[in-house]
């Protein structure tokens, strides 16, 4: 092998090198485990990864706080939004028993959620504690609408299906105290 020879090669290989050096490879693809793309200040602002959860990309503001998570886990793919305390304010899922969205206070906890379970879409409003409090959910039968205490014992129902509508209201125990027809 001539001189010349030689260090072609050296330079092929070198090149190769400096490519893998920057996570290249000959087809022009980055592999890594995490990405981070920073701002001109080099904060971090996003980040791909893959975690114990799955993958997933975060989003951070100028100030360092999480904004926004895509995520896809053993569960399904979840979005989350966060406000500018990094609490969350809303969530979108998809489970294998549907979708959900959920809406949530300045302290972070659920007030609201909407989800569709087996082709039957359905509405929770919750507390201030997070607590359930009234419920709407309509099935191939009817419409349902619960109404529930602060100890999430349902005390009212309004149901109505194709026979008629059903009005009922209910003790701390669960025993119906008055309904109508």
């Amino acid at each position: 092998m001539t001189i010349e020879q030689r260090l072609e090669k050296v330079e092929r290989e070198l090149s190769r090198l400096e490519s893998h050096s920057r996570g290249l490879t000959e087809r022009g693809v980055v592999r890594a485990a995490h990405f981070i793309v920073e701002d001109e200040k080099e904060r971090p602002r996003a980040v791909l990864n893959v975690n114990e959860e799955g993958p997933g990309l975060t989003l951070w503001d100028e100030n360092g706080t999480p904004r926004a998570e895509l995520r896809v886990t053993k569960d399904g793919p979840r979005l989350g939004l966060f406000d500018e305390n990094a609490k969350p304010c809303a969530g979108l899922e998809l489970t294998k028993h549907g979708p959900a969205l959920i809406l949530a206070g300045e302290n972070g906890k659920a007030h609201a959620g909407l989800s569709v379970t087996r082709d039957e879409p359905g509405l929770i409003l919750f507390d201030e504690n997070g607590k359930p409090r009234a419920g709407l959910v309509l099935t191939k039968h009817g419409s349902n609408l619960s109404l529930y205490d602060e100890n999430e014992k349902q005390r009212a129902g309004l149901v109505v299906t194709k026979d008629g509508p059903r009005l009922g209201l209910l003790d701390e125990r669960g025993k119906m105290t008055w309904s109508a027809p």
